[in-house]
This record gives structure tokens, sequence and C-alpha cells, in this order.
């Protein structure tokens, strides 16, 4: 290993120390601005990540909706979450369906007449390894893009107002950054407009997944300039995170006690089924940064990218 993947090796292993010592502390009565009243949902909350987020939400004293597209799954899982002693809920959700989405809409305004917090942990990847097949490429974005979007568009009206402000966390990834030195896009201009505010909109993020996905069709991608690494899954994440941008734009001019706060964040190369068990964080450690985005007290914060607690550019 070269001096500098050593040095940066031994930095993040700090840092993950660092939030397991983080993790340890409680928040302090003046932090908690939430209580059990407090309704947090959960996508993709049968396993993993979102399993595991929801465990620590509940753990803190929220009220936990696990989602789970499969609602017998959904169901055992949140059994195993209740032997804590904790409040869960759960109800069936498939984010690529309309009409799944509604109906989970009107349980949720029916049963606890809104949500305070909206964790977007639902998402696929079929590549592992060195593999880059981009063979589920359209199911790849569908789900972590449209999906994600999906349920942005329909939770919003139904996020309740309060003086702390409600909260959108996207989980999503390094690979999707737009200026990262590697696996980028490389269409300079394109780019520019994706990170500019005054030039990035939905119609463009929609316009260039909807051209990666046509040249996948085509056969053309290899040579579009897209990220070389994981091609599909960059795209669906790079896409999550303009959209993040763009709604925390749209979001901010909403008046005090009706703010919502929309942040993203990547929680790491994550032992869970996913990456065939092969990642180096756990998935108690790849909660965390999800959960804190969640719980910040005096949020201000709105827009922005991070991982391991940190903001990183996007």
């Amino acid at each position: 290993m070269s001096g500098k993947k050593e040095r940066n090796k031994e930095r993040r292993e700090k840092r993950l120390q660092e939030i397991s010592l983080l993790r340890t502390m409680p928040y302090s009565d003046h932090q908690r601005w939430w209580s059990q009243e407090t309704v947090a949902v959960v996508t993709g909350a049968n396993r993993g990540i979102g399993f595991e987020i929801a465990r620590q939400l509940a753990g803190h004293g929220l009220t936990v909706i696990l989602t789970s597209r499969n609602i017998s799954v959904g169901i055992e899982a949140t059994k195993a979450l209740q032997e804590g002693g904790f409040s869960y809920d759960v109800h069936q959700l498939d984010i690529l369906d309309g009409e799944s989405i509604s109906a989970f809409v009107e349980w949720i305004k029916q049963k606890y007449g809104g949500i305070d917090i909206l964790v977007n942990n639902a998402g696929v990847n079929y590549n592992l390894g060195f593999d880059n097949s981009v063979e589920f490429a359209r199911q790849v974005v569908d789900t972590n893009y449209y999906g994600t979007k999906n349920m942005i568009k329909a939770m919003i009206p139904v996020m309740k107002p309060s003086a702390a402000g409600a909260r959108i966390v996207n989980v999503s990834s390094r690979l999707g950054r737009l200026n990262g030195r590697r696996n980028r896009i490389q269409d300079a201009t394109l780019r520019e407009k994706l990170t500019n505010l005054e030039t990035l909109s939905e119609e463009l993020i929609d316009r260039t997944v909807s051209s990666f996905l046509q040249q996948v069709e085509d056969e053309t991608w290899q040579s579009g300039g897209w990220p070389q690494t994981f091609t599909d899954y960059s795209v669906s994440k790079l896409a999550v995170n303009a959209y993040t941008r763009l709604v925390a734009k749209e979001l901010c001019d909403r008046p005090q006690g009706e703010k919502i706060y929309i942040n993203c964040y990547c929680p790491g190369w994550v032992k869970t089924a996913m990456t065939g068990w092969a990642g180096n964080i756990s998935p108690e450690v790849a909660a965390d940064t999800g959960v804190w985005l969640s719980l910040l007290s005096d949020q201000a914060i709105t827009g922005k990218f991070f991982a391991e607690r940190r903001e990183i550019n996007f």
C-alpha cells in the first residue's frame, strides 16, 4: 500500500472511531426537539441500512414506520425490532407504484395525521466487485432516482409543521458526485449546468438520466462520458444528489414553522446484501449519519451532502 493510501486509511479509521464514540453520547434535553409523537418513515427498512436507521431512530424515542415492498418481510423485521421495547409500525410500500404510494399516504394521514421525518433508503444495485453491467440500468434508475423523487413529492404535503422543521434524508453515494476527481461525468458543460443552482432543473436531471438510458438501449453508453464505476448506480445517485439540491432550493422560502430541510449522505461501502457482504463498514456505523441528519437540533442545514457527519462537495 502506498504512503498516501495508508494515510487515508488511517484518517478514515480514526474518523470511524470518533463516530463510534459520538454514537455513545446521549442527546441533551435542549437538543431533543422530538418525542414519541414524532413520526419518522424509513423506506426499504426491512434489512440493511434502512433497518438500522429505523432501530436507531426508535432508540432515540421516536415512533418509526418501517416500509417494505413485501409486507410479510416488513412485519418480520418489525417483530425483531419490537423486542427492544421501542415504538414501531409497518406498512407495505412500493416506491415505483403510484397506487401503493397513494395508499400509504392515506394511511399516514388517517393514523398519524402526518410525518416529521422521511428517510429515503430504498434502493438497488446489481453490480458487485469489478462488475459494471448495465443490464438492469432502467430498474436501478427508476428505483433509486424516480422512486426517491416519487416519495419526496408524495410526502411533502403530509409533513407536519413544527418549530424544529421537518426533515428529509436521502441515502445516496459518493459515486454520484458531480465534481469528484474520479468517476464523474466527462461533459464539463453538463456538469456545470447540474452544479449551478441557476441552471439546475428537474427537467435537466430527467433529461440527463434519460440520455443515459437511451445510450444503454443503443449500446453506446461506454463512449458517452458517463462514470465508469457502477455506471447505472452512479448515474442514479448523481440524479438523487442533484434533486436534493433542487428541492432544497424550492423549499427554502417556506415560513418559519413550516420549514422542511432536505439533505443526502453517503453511508460508505457497507456490509449488506447490496454489496454481497463485501463492504468494510457495519450497518450500525453506516446508519449513523442518516440518523444524525434526521435529529439535528437548530437545523438550518439543507441541500447538502454528507459522509461520516462531515459535509463534502457534490
